[in-house]
């Protein structure tokens, strides 16, 4: 039996020797490459805390001490230690393993994440409530350095030291967030890192636990923070924030790991351990594209290939119109949120690397930054995932909308997100937005109608928004010159006098399938492609609405405040009274799993809607019988 099938709960993970702790950590990188490949996940991130998730289960005691993980997709090693390792083969899989920290799947999950910078908001909130019941267990928090970059970071350690006297914070740095890290507290931690000082002290820390164990531990860290304060002068940045500052250690070394959290543990202050880790450690595919193995599909465990899918993404089709934008207009500049290859704005960096901004994982700042480069005549293209722009609402409305600019979101993900579940889906931009003034909100139905989009956006001098999904579209060849679109103008592919059926973006087809299944029975129904979710086309809704018994809508979108809703909200300010049947999201969190599921078990498809449609078409069909 492998030292792995032996953990049941980290209580085993204490039972084992430093060495076989080594074996273990072995076993786990063979256990992650060999099953992510089959499941797709983040796997460089967890091969880079392989070592420090053993050491923390090793000295602290979950559930009764919190790890809390930002980000939390660096988490299944801690899966693996806590009772899930017979199921890690299920993760992102549906009814399986949530490939992000989940309070409702374990009780060693204490705080549940999908979003960068909220590991230290989170944790000093638990230390806080901790020292206000009285309680001994410990609090760690595990970020990233990317997570620095983020500004509730930031506001989280202004905090710390005046809320709490104890307090763990582990620095996980890897130099990356997705692509490379970027801005002045990357450099910052570089510094730190190529110190000479640090470097000294780094060796004398391995030979002194090497030789003498535990005992040298209060010594090599004394003297670290000793070295890590005089490096920019009278006090470091986590020093001036109150935190005690320990490190850099090598955060693959598992017993210097452990002896310093032992160590560590005893503190009554706050903390922070600086550990330097190397992402996508013993899998050398993932080392050398460090990029494309921060999350993926499926890839064969021995090369670390993926399968072409012979067809470019929607994301691809953004990033190459813009190219394109860009090169006609020196005015076009693009900027994403540390998300260059998961919004594919890398693929517009080459050609026009002066007006290519990367902000780090700073959604806010992105905003209002574009915002000010709109003011001197510039035409930001802001790239976020739907779900990403959440956390910029209010510079949406106060610095964009409210002053007219035209700054362009370009929302990638818009829609469900599949595998990484409910932290990912990007289900309420058009609620989000549409209830904000200026705002105009595009929905492509194609890749061709994207670039469609982007000009007209480019060419629209007020705020807009484009959302589009995941993955690939229908295959659509983009044109070689766009066009503009009139705003609000819905685009008819199909008349009809019984039935109108509203498929915004994606979800045209569904409007055509079922077009197609009325003929079948002797039902006249249109098909509209309604291009924009604000405004809405009223003159189109208007003149179905007055010859047809029943509307249909469908959209990839949650029902309340969606498009649907906003056909409803049309008809009413009209006087104009219809049947609407609306396909949508629930009012709820719709858990991870493959899309085609997800949109049968919620009633996203076709048979649903003729189902809830069938009295309305047999009045219809009855009338008609009258009528004759």
């Amino acid at each position: 039996m492998s030292l792995l099938q032996q953990i049941h709960s980290p209580a085993d993970v204490k039972k084992l020797s430093i060495p076989e702790l080594s074996l273990l950590a072995e076993e786990i990188r063979e256990r992650l490459i060999v099953g992510v490949s089959r499941t797709g996940g983040h796997i460089g991130p967890n091969l880079g805390v392989v070592e420090l998730t053993i050491a923390m289960h090793y000295v602290f005691d979950t559930p009764h001490d919190s790890f809390v993980f930002d980000v939390s997709h660096q988490a299944y090693v801690h899966k693996l230690l806590t009772g899930r390792a017979d199921r890690f083969e299920t993760i992102r899989q549906p009814d399986g393993l949530n490939g992000f920290m989940l309070r409702t799947e374990s009780e060693h999950d204490s705080f549940g994440a999908g979003h960068a910078g909220t590991a230290l908001s989170a944790a000093l909130g638990m230390a806080v409530a901790r020292d206000m019941n009285g309680g001994d267990e410990h609090i760690i928090a595990l970020a990233g350095d990317a997570a620095f970059t983020n500004g509730i970071t930031m506001e989280a350690l202004n905090n710390i030291a005046s809320s709490t006297k104890r307090l763990i914070v582990v620095l996980n740095d890897n130099a990356w967030s997705i692509d490379r890290n970027v801005g002045a507290i990357a450099s910052y931690f570089h510094k730190i890192v190529t110190n000479p000082t640090f470097v000294t002290w780094h060796d004398r820390a391995v030979d002194l636990i090497e030789r003498i164990g535990g005992k040298a531990a209060k010594h090599v860290a004394q003297k670290a923070e000793g070295a890590a304060k005089g490096l920019i002068g009278p006090g470091m940045l986590f020093e001036e924030f109150g935190l005690n500052y320990f490190g850099p250690i090598d955060g693959h070394d598992l017993p210097l790991l452990i002896e310093t959290f032992k160590f560590l543990k005893q503190q009554n202050k706050p903390v922070l351990l600086h550990a330097i880790t190397q992402k996508g450690r013993g899998f050398q595919p993932a080392l050398e594209k460090q990029k494309k193995f921060h999350g993926l599909g499926p890839y064969d465990p021995e090369t670390g290939e993926t399968k072409p899918t012979g067809q470019k993404t929607y994301s691809e089709i953004f990033a190459e119109s813009l190219t394109k934008l860009a090169d006609s207009n020196d005015r076009v500049v693009a900027i994403t949120a540390a998300m260059p290859n998961g919004t594919a704005l890398d693929l517009f960096r080459p050609h026009h690397p002066k007006r290519y901004f990367d902000v780090g994982i700073a959604e806010e700042h992105a905003v209002i930054f574009a915002a000010g480069m709109a003011t001197k005549g510039y035409k930001p293209f802001c790239a976020i995932y739907s779900t990403f722009l959440q956390r910029a609402f209010d510079p949406i409305v106060h610095d964009v909308c409210l002053q007219n600019l035209p700054v362009v979101f370009c929302m990638d993900r818009g829609g469900l997100s599949g595998d990484d579940g409910p932290t990912h889906h990007g289900l309420f931009d058009i609620s989000y937005l549409r209830g904000v003034p200026n705002i105009v909100h595009m929905v492509p139905k194609d890749e061709d109608e994207l670039a469609d989009m982007m000009y007209t956006a480019m060419l629209y001098d007020a705020p807009s928004a484009i959302r589009y999904p995941r993955g690939i579209g229908p295959g659509v060849a983009v044109k070689e010159k766009p066009v503009a679109l009139e705003i609000g103008k819905a685009e008819v592919i199909r008349d009809g006098h019984d039935v109108a059926i509203f498929g915004l973006g994606a979800l045209l087809p569904l409007a055509v399938t079922m077009s197609d299944r009325l003929a079948a029975e002797g039902l006249s129904a249109a098909v509209i492609n309604p291009r924009f979710a604000k405004p809405v086309d009223r003159e189109c809704i208007a003149a179905y609405a007055r010859q047809c018994g029943l509307i249909v809508t469908f959209e990839d979108h949650v029902l309340a405040g969606g498009f649907g809703s906003a056909v409803l909200e049309a008809l009413n300010s009209l006087e104009l009274q219809v049947p609407v049947i609306r396909i949508g999201w629930p009012d709820e969190f719709i858990e991870h799993g493959k899309v085609d599921a997800l949109r049968e078990k919620y009633g996203i498809t076709v048979e649903a809607a003729m189902k809830q449609a069938r009295p309305f078409l047999d009045a219809i069909a009855q009338s008609r019988l009258v009528a004759h």
